[in-house]
């Protein structure tokens, strides 16, 4: 259940959050799009046809421009994150991605002169980001009126464990349903895994250093350095 009232205490830690909105949405699109280009247009431009190292980059601009949230709630409790700052970063992220995924990733493919598929990106955004919103803020609402915040915390509880099982399940069948793909053309997916690798561990280290040079507890640092790796 999304808790958008959450968002009435952003004003009182913003220094997670300054770092989480920074890189999210000023750095990582940016260098995940140059990362692409760097290794699909020269670094293995021998290797993998044009065609196709477009199709990669432009998959690439979509990752890069999409942080992650819901899986960052399972980051933050293994790595004893702050749950409560969690859902304000998650929220506020969700709310920014609403508004900027779109004009971001059009702007960056544009930029590496690939088609923009205006209708694929607004459809996206309403699927996968203003639809669970307005689903999530329903089911809380409706929680609250049959039995207040108790109501709440009781069903966070509950479907607390299955959620988290859905949403590895979700990444376990992504990987299932791509083995073919997988074990047919290992040399290609690793080609691909060196830009995300790359950029993985240096936002990740990124966001950490950043949270420690401004002296953030390790409970606000973690998840907010995850949600930009994830």
């Amino acid at each position: 259940a999304i808790d958008l009232g959450s968002l009435k205490v952003v004003g009182q830690r913003p220094k997670g959050l300054v770092i989480t909105l920074v890189i999210n949405w000023l750095i990582k699109p940016f260098t995940m799009a140059a990362l692409a280009v760097l290794f699909f247009e020269y670094v293995f431009a021998g290797v993998i046809p044009s065609g196709d190292a477009q199709q990669y980059i432009a998959g690439l601009i979509l990752l890069g421009a999409a942080p992650c949230t819901a899986m960052v709630f399972v980051w933050s409790q293994m790595t004893k994150g702050d749950p409560n700052y969690t859902l304000v970063q998650v929220s506020v992220n969700d709310l920014v991605m609403v508004v900027a995924f779109a004009p971001i990733v059009a702007l960056l493919l544009g930029v590496t002169e690939i088609a923009i598929p205006w209708e694929t990106l607004i459809l996206s955004v309403v699927l996968y980001i203003v639809l669970p919103l307005m689903a999530g803020w329903w089911t809380r609402k409706r929680l609250i009126a049959r039995g207040g915040e108790s109501a709440v915390s009781d069903f966070t509880a509950r479907i607390k464990p299955a959620s988290m099982l859905g949403l590895l399940l979700t990444v376990v069948l992504l990987f299932g349903f791509q083995g073919p793909v997988i074990l047919a053309q290992p040399t290609l997916i690793a080609i691909i895994a060196v830009p995300i690798l790359i950029q993985s561990y240096a936002i990740f280290a990124l966001g950490y250093a950043w949270a420690w040079l401004w002296r953030l507890p390790h409970a606000i640092a973690a998840p907010c350095a995850m949600i930009g790796t994830s």
